[in-house]
This record gives C-alpha cells, structure tokens and sequence, in this order.
C-alpha cells in the first residue's frame, strides 16, 4: 500500500503529465488553426483550458480527407 508521500508523487507525476500533454495538443491546434486564418477557433483553443479534448477535436475536424 502507498503512504502519503507517495501518493502525493504520483499525484504530482500526473499533474505534470496531463499538462505537457494539453500543452502539446493545444500548440498543435493553435499551429494549425492560425495556418488556416481560423480566428475564431484561434481564439477558443487559446482561451479555454479543456484539457486537450477541443484542440484534439479541431485537429480531427478540420483534416484533410485523403481519397
């Protein structure tokens, strides 16, 4: 079983994690929306903080589709 110290570790370990990863994802999306003139996408995947998931969403939207 974990004791406190640990637990507050991997607590941290996490935080860290998930917020590298919202960082990259959003950088992705804001790279792709301002290539795209897209201000108000821009805009929103700035401003709001939704931990990954509107940026992910904008890059699966807005692909292209390969035929």
């Amino acid at each position: 079983m974990l004791n406190l110290s640990e637990c507050e570790f991997w607590m941290i370990v996490l935080c860290i994690f998930l917020a590298i990863r919202d960082l990259v994802w959003k950088a992705i999306a804001l790279y792709k929306a301002w290539q795209k003139s897209d201000k108000v996408r821009f805009i929103f995947i700035f401003i709001f903080n939704t931990c990954g998931i509107l940026p992910i969403i904008y890059l699966i939207l807005s692909r292209k589709k390969k035929h």
